[in-house]
């Protein structure tokens, strides 16, 4: 039986098992985190992971959440790389409208030679990929979106209206707003090491990131679903506590009633930490559509369709055994 910790006890534990992990140090020892500049402003800097073979030219992009680095994904990068994906990680210069930040986001994939990519975005990271699908309609650059724990209206957060002064704010009261969405309560152990983590990650950002990223988190905005309804999607949501509402989920549903579904348990605001393998066995299966088209985000030598569908027909007996 998993042990609960209480949310005193999270943050007291200061090094966080997760950041002294043999996993997240091999991470950090093996693959370069690089730095691209794409804007006339050399102050907006992307910092990105790319990890996979580089023959892929259709990757897996991952875009954080708010409080989120790139490194959040490590153990995606670690897993799908290890299986032959192509997989980029990034972390967003500042940005002040969705716009800006859409045009920024195709200067970079112009930079990296990308003509189609995959996206899979967490939370604000979803959102902002929906709006560059949107954006880049006309000229598709999105091939699938794989949206966890997204949503498609900022105005479910009720601050559209504070949204212009965030700017103004001392990161202190940035980062209580964004830790008042952070679960309370007991937690299991591997939620609270990602909880953990995710507050370490958080301190380490700026008071110009955090606030150009509760900026877009919290404009006036919503998704225009037309512009992009013949693009694959898998939502990816949890069934415990998380800052997303119920009506949040539900209008993702209707918004999108051909995706797939992809639901966890648990998991809470951040499963690709605590609830890994699941994560990562749901994104193989998303882009398992796309082996052995040019739209590939996998090594063609590495492909097993049979394995993976072992794989699939394992976590179905397991969602059905825990249900009982």
């Amino acid at each position: 039986m998993r042990k609960l910790l209480t949310q005193t006890e999270v943050f007291l534990n200061i090094m966080g098992e997760i950041k002294v992990s043999p996993d997240y140090n091999w991470f950090r020892s093996t693959v370069p985190l690089k730095k691209i500049i794409v804007d006339d402003d050399d102050s907006k800097v992307w910092s990105l992971y790319d990890a996979g073979p580089r023959s892929i030219r259709c990757p897996l992009i991952f875009l954080p959440p708010v409080s989120g680095t790139a490194d959040v994904f490590f153990q995606q990068i670690l897993a799908l790389t290890g299986w032959g994906y192509r997989v980029i990680a990034l972390q967003y210069p500042v940005y002040w409208d969705h716009l800006e930040f859409c045009d920024g986001f195709r200067k970079l994939l112009d930079h990296l030679q990308l003509d189609k990519v995959h996206l899979f975005g967490a939370s604000l990271g979803g959102f902002l990929a929906q709006k560059f699908a949107e954006y880049t309609h006309k000229s598709p650059r999105v091939q699938s979106l794989i949206l966890c724990n997204a949503f498609s209206d900022t105005s479910i957060f009720n601050q559209t209206w504070t949204a212009n002064s965030f700017w103004l704010m001392p990161a202190f009261m940035l980062k209580k707003i964004v830790l008042g969405n952070f679960a309370s309560g007991p937690l299991d152990p591997e939620m609270a090491d990602g909880i953990d983590f995710m507050v370490d990650r958080l301190e380490s950002l700026g008071q110009s990131e955090l606030a150009s990223r509760l900026t877009l988190n919290c404009q006036n905005s919503y998704v225009e679903p037309h512009k992009i309804r013949d693009i694959p999607v898998t939502i990816m949501d949890v069934f415990d506590q998380s800052a997303l509402s119920t009506e949040a989920k539900e209008e993702m549903y209707k918004l999108y009633p051909n995706a797939r579904r992809a639901h966890l348990k648990t998991g809470g605001n951040f499963p690709y930490l605590c609830r890994s393998a699941e994560v990562n066995l749901y994104i193989q299966i998303h882009l398992l559509q796309f082996h052995g088209t040019r739209y590939a985000a996998i090594d063609p030598s590495m492909v097993s369709a049979e394995e993976l569908e072992v794989q699939k027909i394992s976590l179905h007996t397991s969602n059905e055994q825990e249900e009982q």
